[in-house]
């Protein structure tokens, strides 16, 4: 039977420690990033009224949903994060200019936040801590204060030298303006139903929610829904449909025992739609060193 080091048990008993309750500096909402997660979800409301539907909505929709959730899962999360392959630099910015096209915040401020998750997953410390609650760990979080972000020098310290990453970490937000103006002209010229009004709405807020609830679910849901291939010292699970949604991150359970893995999905049925883009990217001969593991349970 193997014997658990030190740091494992100290880990395990943090998971299932009594939280305590939040600092009162804490319990404060973040005005901006309430503010800008409401205006969201109501713009997204406002989408899916019969005035603004059109196929070219729904496919502007899709064809976004595909780039942006690929840009996080592909790019800020297993090319980034965990470096588990590499590929030209020009591959990489491109990457994460699709995966910032999420909004969530900068490139540096999400690879810093989720190394610091790995080190801290599912204890008092991690910022989306699964102790504190299904609620919580999906959104409530990220309306207060993250005291994380003070230790992005140390998680992102490889970022904060590259220029590049931190332009892209100051204006994120703009890459959704030439974004906007391309779609309003083309709704607009085109005399899309809806016009390019609708084409923005479905594009950039519908677009934005739905995959802020993808990834939300992966921090939420894939920590007390599922099954577990691996006894680790958290609570992560594998969870089908949030790795159908998220295309592969659901399989966290194996991403929290082999983190540095470029495949998620470990198991034959464990179909895992970021590692076919890896294999893709290696068969161009773009992606080189690419590391994976092989389960034997």
């Amino acid at each position: 039977m193997r014997t658990a080091d030190p740091r494992e048990l100290r880990q395990r008993a943090a998971v299932t420690a009594p939280r305590e309750p939040l600092p009162a500096r804490q319990k404060r909402l973040k005005t901006g990033t309430t503010g800008f997660m409401l205006a969201m979800h109501v713009l997204a409301t406002f989408a899916i009224l019969p005035r603004f539907w059109s196929w070219q909505g729904i496919v502007a929709f899709a064809f976004l949903y595909w780039v942006t959730v690929l840009g996080v899962t592909l790019g800020l999360h297993r090319l980034v994060s965990h470096r588990s392959f590499s590929v030209p630099v020009w591959v990489e910015r491109v990457l994460v200019i699709m995966g910032t096209l999420a909004c969530q915040s900068g490139p540096i401020e999400w690879v810093g936040l989720h190394r610091h998750h790995h080190r801290f997953s599912d204890q008092p410390a991690d910022h989306h801590d699964a102790g504190r609650g299904l609620w919580w760990s999906h959104s409530e979080w990220m309306l207060h204060e993250i005291p994380a972000l003070k230790e992005l020098d140390r998680y992102a310290g490889d970022l904060l030298r590259d220029p590049f990453y931190r332009w892209l970490d100051r204006w994120f937000l703009l890459l959704q303006i030439p974004l906007g103006l391309g779609l309003y002209w083309f709704g607009e010229a085109a005399q899309v139903h809806g016009g390019g009004l609708g084409l923005v709405l479905w594009a950039i807020p519908l677009r934005l929610v739905v995959v802020y609830h993808v990834t939300w679910l992966v921090n939420s849901a894939t920590h007390a829904f599922g099954y577990r291939n691996f006894d680790c010292a958290d609570l992560s699970r594998n969870c089908w449909w949030v790795a159908v949604l998220s295309f592969g991150e659901g399989w966290h359970n194996n991403h929290h025992a082999y983190p540095s893995s470029a495949r998620h999905g470990l198991r034959w049925f464990e179909f895992d739609f970021t590692w076919q883009h890896v294999r893709l990217l290696k068969k161009l001969g773009l992606a080189r060193k690419v590391r994976t593991v092989r389960y034997t349970g």
